[in-house]
């Protein structure tokens, strides 16, 4: 066995853990937000970050939690007790949420995916987001149905998530400030694929507008069967819609559909070709679109674990609190008290010929 060198003596290994579903229906969204995460620690490893004047091996520890808040409780500790040095998800909002106490409780810094109030409100001081909160996307959507659309009459349906119910809450009070009426509120599951008997009560409510909290899962067949029905209402739905999943399994019927994504597009960024290009080189398929947040969230970790010189969640806390830097996503990452970020934008986008095309982009600051 050779013996060590200096350099590989002095190098610190740093656990970041993530959790996500990485099986079942959602495991789509689970691999590119891992992705996102596993190319930044690769650039940090390459770039030999120092952290307290030691190179740092930046290590991934991934738990599946299959999208299932009991399951993500169980994770949770699993990577407490794995001695990560912070978290990076969980993805949905429902596993979020509960698992944020395990981590709350053990001091460890948690950025995740979820965009449930929710979460930030719980008073963590280690709870982070990664996008915007559903509170940001709701107004930007129940806005635009009404004032761009002329949507004045909406039915909402929603799959009783945590993010589901709570995107779809902050759509009606968007529509209804806006001036617009829920004609109609329906309920379903994350595992329904019939939505007969929903669409049937949509129908004699004639609304102008049709809107679904939940993943493509769910609305890619809830399209088909809108089509079928000969409902010709537009549907709009949020970020978990807006995917290449919903493009494949909607088919012809995702058409007209539009669903809305915080930030702006990447490729207006400056960095987002290149970003684009590393990821395709890397995992040799096209990026996810949680993919970009997660980096950034990632490298939101490193940066305030290299500013305060310790991987240790104490010391490095207060600098991701004040963090202050350019991302891919935005040009000016930073955090609220409440661990919301400060500066936001939401992008709606529309099907058309079979691509999600942009259609608005509406920029703001938080709890505006």
């Amino acid at each position: 066995m050779l013996a060590a060198t200096p350099a590989m003596a002095q190098t610190q290994e740093v656990k970041i853990g993530f959790a996500g579903p990485m099986t079942g229906p959602q495991a789509h969204y689970g691999e590119e937000m891992q992705n996102g995460i596993l190319l930044a620690l690769k650039e940090a490893n390459e770039k030999q970050i120092k952290i307290g004047g030691k190179p740092a091996k930046f290590v991934l520890v991934t738990r599946d939690d299959q999208a299932d808040p009991r399951m993500g409780v169980q994770v949770a500790q699993q990577l407490v007790d794995a001695h990560i040095s912070g978290m990076l998800g969980h993805f949905n909002s429902g596993t979020s949420i509960p698992a944020a106490r395990v981590y709350n409780e053990a001091g460890i810094p948690q950025v995740s995916m979820a965009t449930a109030p929710e979460f930030t409100k719980l008073g963590y001081n280690t709870a982070f987001r990664m996008m915007t909160n559903d509170v940001q996307q709701g107004a930007a959507v129940g806005g635009f149905i009404v004032n761009k659309l002329g949507a004045k009459t909406v039915a909402v349906i929603d799959d009783r998530t945590a993010y589901g119910q709570g995107l779809a809450d902050e759509l009606q009070r968007a529509v209804e400030a806006a001036g617009g009426k829920v004609v109609r509120r329906e309920y379903t599951t994350d595992k329904a694929t019939d939505f007969a008997a929903i669409l049937t009560n949509i129908r004699s409510a004639a609304p102008a507008a049709i809107f679904f909290g939940g993943s493509d899962a769910q609305s890619a067949p809830l399209k088909r069967q809108l089509v079928a029905l000969g409902i010709t209402a537009p549907l709009l739905s949020g970020e978990m819609t807006r995917s290449e999943t919903f493009l494949k399994v909607a088919g012809p019927a995702a058409e007209g559909t539009y669903a809305s994504l915080a930030g702006v597009p990447i490729s207006t960024l400056s960095g987002g070709k290149g970003f684009e290009d590393k990821y395709k080189a890397q995992f040799k398929k096209d990026m996810g679109v949680y993919s970009p947040y997660a980096y950034d969230g990632a490298w939101n970790l490193i940066t305030a674990m290299e500013k305060a010189g310790s991987d240790e969640p104490e010391k490095y806390l207060p600098e991701l609190a004040k963090l202050e830097r350019k991302g891919l996503t935005s040009d000016n990452i930073a955090y609220e008290k409440t661990g919301d970020l400060k500066e936001v934008a939401v992008t709606i986008y529309q099907v058309k010929g079979g691509k999600w095309e942009q259609v608005e982009t509406v920029v703001s600051k938080a709890g505006k």
